[in-house]
């Protein structure tokens, strides 16, 4: 097995406060001596019972996340599919180096056979909320135009494949991205041939990256459960 650069450029992702505290003081006595029942009013507000005119203030508690962490994306795959979509690839894969491993986490698979040249991506992305990931989503569908829905994937999913010639060599990549609450699953795959310069089909690499964003998803509602 031969290791070649990877054909298509994989993207990457990261005055003082001064606190014025003012007194209070009570003249104990003329004009401006407090009252007795000014006094009792005073008195319940500083031990926290509320005025009935007062409004509550908004609690500042974030809510709980679905998915506080993103799962070992080496481990997302069953062994058969990176067999069947990578030939010839070490089953353990590669996990790129991340700022946040509870963010984001991505595992590559990448093999050369003969002439015929297969890498897989999966990656994982924690977001602070499900609004949070959905706006994501919805911004990746934007860019990736001419893509389709994938029915049945997690709470939204999306396919595209494009094809990419650079200095007469094809290269075909297919792109999974799919939502699952407050994450996201991103599968990239793609494939050259480096004796007929074309590269496999559509179908092929569509069926593959369906296929291994799936596994991907399934591991990680598999945290949620566990």
């Amino acid at each position: 097995m031969r290791s070649l650069p990877l054909p298509l450029a994989l993207a990457a992702r990261l005055a003082p406060v001064a606190v014025l505290a003012t007194a209070g003081w009570a003249l104990s006595s003329g004009p401006a001596a407090t009252t007795p029942a000014a006094g009792r009013q005073a008195a319940a507000e500083t031990s926290g019972q509320a005025s009935p005119s007062a409004p509550s203030a908004p609690s500042t508690q974030a809510a709980p996340r679905t998915y506080e962490s993103a799962p070992a994306p080496c481990a997302a795959l069953a062994a058969t599919t990176i067999t069947s979509l990578v030939p010839g690839a070490k089953k353990a894969g590669k996990e790129i180096p991340s700022t946040d491993t509870r963010e984001r986490r991505t595992c590559s698979w990448n093999a050369l056979q003969e002439y015929d040249y297969r890498w897989l991506d999966v990656s994982f992305e924690i977001m602070r909320s499900d609004r949070a990931a959905q706006a994501s989503y919805e911004e990746r569908v934007r860019d990736d135009d001419g893509g389709g829905a994938v029915p049945g994937l997690g709470d939204g999913a999306y396919s595209v494949v494009k094809l990419v010639t650079e200095d007469g060599q094809e290269t075909r990549e297919g792109t999974v991205v799919a939502r699952a609450s407050n994450a996201l699953v991103v599968v990239t795959y793609n494939g050259s041939d480096f004796e007929t310069r074309k590269a496999p089909g559509t179908d092929e690499i569509n069926k593959g990256a369906i296929r291994a964003a799936k596994e991907a998803v399934a591991a990680l509602e598999e945290t949620r459960r566990g």
